[in-house]
């Protein structure tokens, strides 16, 4: 499934979530799709966005860990489904906002959590969805640099070679 349609998917999810449990699953499948498309931007996206995409790979993994009482299980990992980005610039524009709102979400979620361990595993995914959320503002920086410098669209990545597994 192409990473914009997933990001939307997660959208949704976050917005229907209505209590602590279920916004922080969807903060740790968001952060797992940040995780997602980092990774593939950095083996196979263009280069200028390669560093970058690493260091959101690595924040969102950060972000996971933080999360990690949150994990859904493995039949039900969205980032699982990911198989392209048709449109690099748009896969980030949809990701970024999607982090803008699991932060707040988080936030949210933090005012009101029982106990310490439970409101700083929050403040830690809010940095992180924060941090990723950074990345994702500088690889789009770098995409328009690009286009000014008339450096050309961004490729499609194409689906990961079955025997590989995804990057």
């Amino acid at each position: 499934m192409d990473a914009v349609q997933l990001i939307r998917a997660s959208r949704g999810a976050l917005a229907r979530g209505h209590d602590a449990a279920s916004v922080m699953t969807e903060a740790w499948q968001a952060e797992a799709l940040a995780q997602a498309i980092g990774s593939r931007l950095a083996v196979g996206g263009p280069p200028q966005l390669r560093g970058e995409a690493l260091a959101l790979s690595e924040v969102s993994g950060r972000g996971c860990g933080a999360l990690a009482a949150a994990h859904p299980g493995t039949a039900a990992i969205r980032a699982a489904d990911l198989t392209e980005i048709r449109d690099p610039r748009a896969a980030l524009v949809s990701l970024g906002g999607l982090l803008g709102e699991v932060g707040m979400a988080l936030v949210g979620v933090s005012c009101s959590a029982e106990g310490e361990v439970h409101y700083w595993s929050c403040v830690e995914a809010i940095d992180a969805a924060d941090e990723s959320r950074d990345r994702v503002l500088e690889m789009l920086r770098r995409l328009a640099l690009s286009d000014e410098r008339g450096e050309g669209r961004t490729q499609d990545l194409p689906a990961p070679d079955s025997r590989t597994g995804p990057p």
